[in-house]
C-alpha cells in the first residue's frame, strides 16, 4: 500500500454525513434564522422545496459549489462564511453551537434593528461590563438573585 494515498472518504450511508457538510449545512441554518427567513422562504427564494433546504442544513445531502454561491447571495454573505469555524481536521468549533442558540439570533435581530449606532455602541460596552462582572466572584451584599428578571424587582 502506498503511504502517500489520501484518506478514504466517508461514505454517507454507512458513517453518516460528512462532517464539513454538517458544519456548512449549521451555518446556512444560523445565517437563514438570523434573517428571520424561514426554511420555505429560502426554498422559494432558491427554487427548491423546503425538504431540500432541511436536507442541506441537516449535512444529509452536499451543497454543489455552485447552490453555495447562489445561498451566499440569496443569504448575502460571502461564500467563507460557510466555512467560518471549521476546524483543520473537519469539525465544528463549540462557537458555532452558541451562535445557533434561538436566544443568540433574537438579541442579534433586536441589536440591528436598533436605529442609532450611539445607542447600540452603548448596548455593547453594557454588555461587556455584565459579562465581565459575571465572571468575577459574586459580590452580592442585597441578597437579590441575579438570574431575577429586572421586571419582577421592586424600585
Amino acid at each position: 500500500m502506498n503511504t502517500t494515498e489520501a484518506p478514504a472518504r466517508r461514505t454517507r450511508a454507512k458513517d453518516g454525513p460528512n462532517p464539513v457538510d454538517v458544519h456548512v449545512g449549521r451555518r446556512v441554518r444560523a445565517r437563514r434564522a438570523l434573517l428571520g427567513m424561514s426554511q420555505a422562504g429560502l426554498a422559494q427564494a432558491f427554487g427548491l422545496t423546503f425538504q431540500q433546504i432541511q436536507k442541506y442544513e441537516r449535512g444529509a445531502n452536499r451543497i454543489s459549489a455552485g447552490r453555495l454561491w447562489l445561498l451566499a447571495q440569496v443569504l448575502d454573505v460571502p461564500v467563507s462564511y460557510f466555512f467560518e469555524g471549521l476546524e483543520p481536521s473537519g469539525n465544528s468549533a463549540d462557537a458555532d453551537d452558541r451562535m445557533a442558540r434561538r436566544e443568540t439570533l433574537e438579541l442579534v435581530r433586536a441589536y440591528y434593528r436598533i436605529e442609532d449606532p450611539a445607542v447600540r455602541r452603548s448596548l455593547v460596552d453594557l454588555v461587556r461590563v455584565v459579562s465581565a462582572s459575571r465572571t468575577e466572584p459574586d459580590d452580592d451584599t442585597d441578597g437579590s438573585d441575579p438570574d431575577t428578571p429586572l421586571a419582577a424587582i421592586d424600585p
